[in-house]
């Protein structure tokens, strides 16, 4: 499983190979990983946000949704920057699916009852390189914040 997901990182562009859904899960929870991790507490309220993310978005069952969890743990641990996961999304999703990712991300930062400066700012960099527009951040943090109250 390790070597398919390297091969698709380290595919090379001319080859323009089209990531699958399972693939799209991996760098869409990788994204909300490196959201959990970048304020040095990973909470386990987020952790869980991630794994009910999955299991809705992608109709999966918890113990798949585990699966990518962990897949997604290892690639965010060896990334070297976010264009790594956005890139493929951005090849896959439309914008709807752009806008319905960034409120899941929302929500994940919002599990633990606080978005500190350091997650907004990468969520911020997320929607950049997502194509997304200031409008688009804001109407996908209140749709979440409407949703967890």
């Amino acid at each position: 499983m390790i070597e398919s997901l390297k091969k698709l990182f380290s595919t090379p562009e001319t080859e323009h190979h089209k990531p699958d859904a399972h693939h799209i899960a991996i760098a869409a929870t990788a994204l909300m990983v490196q959201l959990s991790q970048v304020d040095n507490d990973e909470d386990e309220r987020e952790l869980q946000a991630i794994i009910d993310c999955a299991v809705q978005v992608h109709n999966l069952t918890r113990e798949e949704a585990r699966e990518i969890l962990e897949q997604a743990m290892a690639q965010a641990q060896s990334a070297t920057s976010l264009y790594e996961f956005t890139g493929q999304l951005n090849e896959f999703l439309d914008q709807d699916g752009k806008q319905a990712l960034l409120e899941n991300i929302w929500r994940v930062a919002l599990a633990d009852d606080r978005v500190d400066k350091y997650e907004e700012h990468l969520i911020r960099r997320i929607a950049d390189l997502m194509h997304l527009n200031h409008r688009e951040f804001i109407l996908a943090r209140h749709r979440a914040e409407s949703s967890s109250s």
